[in-house]
């Protein structure tokens, strides 16, 4: 088993790209930290840096490792923050939350502003993971609350639905779709458009749709998740499929929505640890989360970034 000192070297030298560096954040010296880093590859059995390059760098397998490396430092942090929190008396009204970006700018903050308001005790530790890995992470981190897209499917934890809806079409005002109450998939494949990543879900959909009617997008840019894309949008670079959510919390002047047919539903859920029971701060969070997020979305109809 690697020791904890040799990991927390390596996810320095990594983060900082060299081993002075890496010392001077670990508070260290260059020759203890090159001690550890050479105890650690001894310790899992490979190489993880090549030797014949200067500055050193990591190989394939070190690249591979680090991941995995990166996952057990963040759940080991996640603990080491909860025991500070039981130390100053807190626990009972702390919830740790697991959501993507997006969603904590547009619906989380606002609900923990609530709860913040209602009790002086309460506190929260938010991590955000992007939904491309998030089914990854969930069996690596420690939380309470888990707020994502669904499907997700984890025998660990207990999943359940609090919100549907629908993917829009985001553009400027003087998009020629703009005029129109809603757009078909058949006029959308005329436009150029912007892209999310493959995996991404709004994609996927996009191209199972091609493959049904035998057309083709007009692709000019891809972007690797949907504020991006917005942001394009945003700057007169064509229109986007996106979720409602990520086009609000997108920070664009002038973005709007319009209804995108046939009609694509997100669904929003809530992952709750199985092994654990759920809290009443637990229970209090999430109904305002889907409180919170119910009546935004009655706004996503009409909406533009400057107001219905």
């Amino acid at each position: 088993m690697p020791s904890q000192r040799g990991l927390e070297a390596f996810r320095a030298f990594v983060e900082t790209g060299s081993v002075s560096q890496a010392a001077e954040r670990l508070g260290r010296t260059q020759p203890q930290v090159g001690r550890l880093l050479t105890s650690l590859e001894e310790e899992v059995g490979f190489s993880l840096f090549g030797r014949n390059s200067r500055p050193l760098t990591l190989t394939r397998e070190g690249r591979e490792f680090y991941t995995q490396v990166e996952r057990v430092l963040l759940g080991h942090d996640g603990l080491q923050r909860f025991a500070a929190q039981m130390r100053r008396g807190g626990g009972r009204d702390h919830v740790r939350v697991l959501t993507a970006p997006f969603i904590a700018h547009a619906i989380v903050a606002d609900a923990i502003a609530v709860l913040a308001e209602r009790s002086r005790t309460f506190t929260a530790s938010i991590e955000s993971r992007v939904r491309l890995d998030i089914e990854a992470w969930v069996g690596q981190e420690t939380f309470d609350l888990g707020v994502t897209i669904l499907p997700v499917v984890h025998p660990a934890f207990e999943v359940e639905e609090f919100l549907r809806v629908e993917a829009m079409v985001a553009m400027l005002p003087d998009h020629p779709l703009a005029a129109k109450e809603e757009i078909a998939f058949e006029e959308f494949v005329e436009a150029e458009i912007i892209v999310t990543h493959p995996r991404s879900i709004l994609r996927q959909h996009l191209e199972r749709l091609c493959r049904e009617t035998g057309k083709s997008l007009k692709i000019r840019f891809e972007a690797t998740n949907g504020m991006i894309a917005c942001q394009l949008a945003g700057r007169g670079l064509g229109c986007c499929l996106s979720d409602p959510f990520v086009a609000r919390s997108s920070g664009v002047a002038n973005l709007v929505l319009r209804p995108f047919r046939p009609a694509f539903p997100l669904q929003y859920g809530f992952l709750y640890p199985a092994w654990q029971s759920r809290s009443p701060v637990v229970t209090e969070l999430a109904d305002q989360i889907a409180r919170i997020a119910g009546m935004q979305s009655k706004d996503f109809a009409g909406f533009s970034s400057n107001g219905p």
